[in-house]
């Protein structure tokens, strides 16, 4: 069926800017022990949703970042919660308690959370990899949805952002957010082209100046090539994007030799926190998407933001396809 006009405010939407209040249609990615409230404020104050991410942090370190992150700015924030961590209930309702504009979801249904979300006025978006789960979002009261395509860093799906947009903007009737491979106003305008209200950026981010990450994780990422990611973990059913270094080609290597899981485990213990905070060039995860190969300078938030969306109509105007 074709997409019904999503009505805000008892007119039709445009972007999803008018739903959050926000500068430029454009949410920042909930990238775990990455989006800290020093990175959510800047994007925030430059334009954009800044997200701070709960990742596996527990419910008084969720409440700390969101009161650090409102003396940061007075601009709309939010939050993402990975639904798998064992303090997402609790966080739930941090969100509530602190009066949380904008709420984010990942690996798992919010399902549950959803009526108190709303009750308490939180913008709800989740994020999911398929039509069907957008449609379950739908069906249970989000008020707008990411779609992350396979291109994305972090943990992914199997669909690509090109393929899943136009569906899914085809079958639901609320705001379709994209994700996975946007990193300049061609990924934005393409974005748009097939059908979202907006867009979600993680891996541009990375390489700006106010990234609480280490000087290496930058490194590493402006460096990347157009093939310099990796997917560990398909075989155990939690595909992981990462940029390519020793760890991971070892990781693919010894899931070739079929290796059990628990020694995977094991090369992979705490690898995160190696590349955020260590820069362990060879042992840390330095989850990153495929856009890595166009991101060649650290700059500032304001910088990225503005280079994704400012005279982006002019060069909208400058395409010909017949």
């Amino acid at each position: 069926m074709g997409q019904p006009s999503y009505i805000y405010k008892g007119e039709q939407m445009k972007n999803i800017n008018e739903l959050l209040g926000t500068k430029y249609p454009v949410i920042q990615g909930g990238m775990a022990n990455i989006a800290t409230a020093e990175l959510a404020s800047a994007v925030s104050n430059a334009g954009g949703l800044g997200l701070i991410g709960s990742g596996g942090n527990d419910a008084n370190w969720v409440k700390n970042e969101i009161r650090k992150c409102r003396e940061l700015t007075k601009n709309p924030f939010g939050v993402n919660i990975m639904l798998m961590s064992p303090h997402a209930k609790d966080i739930a309702q941090v969100v509530i308690d602190e009066k949380v504009q904008v709420v984010t979801t990942g690996a798992g249904s919010p399902a549950i959370y959803i009526p108190k979300w709303k009750e308490a006025g939180i913008i709800v978006i989740p994020v999911v990899p398929s039509v069907a789960l957008g449609l379950r979002m739908e069906r249970a009261g989000a008020d707008a949805i990411v779609a992350e395509g396979t291109e994305a860093g972090g943990h992914i799906g199997e669909l690509t952002t090109m393929a899943m947009i136009p569906q899914m903007a085809d079958a639901l009737t609320i705001p379709v957010i994209a994700a996975g491979g946007i990193g300049d106003k061609r990924g934005v305008l393409a974005a748009f082209s097939l059908g979202a209200k907006g867009v979600q950026i993680g891996t541009v981010l990375l390489a700006t100046k106010e990234c609480p990450i280490h000087e290496n994780y930058k490194k590493v990422v402006v460096e990347a090539k157009d093939t310099g990611t990796v997917v560990t973990g398909r075989g155990t059913g939690a595909p992981v994007r990462v940029i390519k270094n020793k760890m991971a080609v070892e990781y693919l290597r010894l899931t070739e030799l079929k290796t059990p899981l628990e020694e995977l485990e094991k090369l992979t213990l705490g690898s995160l926190k190696k590349a955020v905070l260590e820069g362990d060039i060879d042992n840390g995860s330095f989850m990153a998407g495929q856009i890595a190969g166009l991101v060649h300078d650290i700059k500032t938030v304001k910088q990225v933001l503005e280079d994704l969306f400012d005279e982006v109509n002019d060069y909208k105007n400058k395409l010909e396809v017949m």
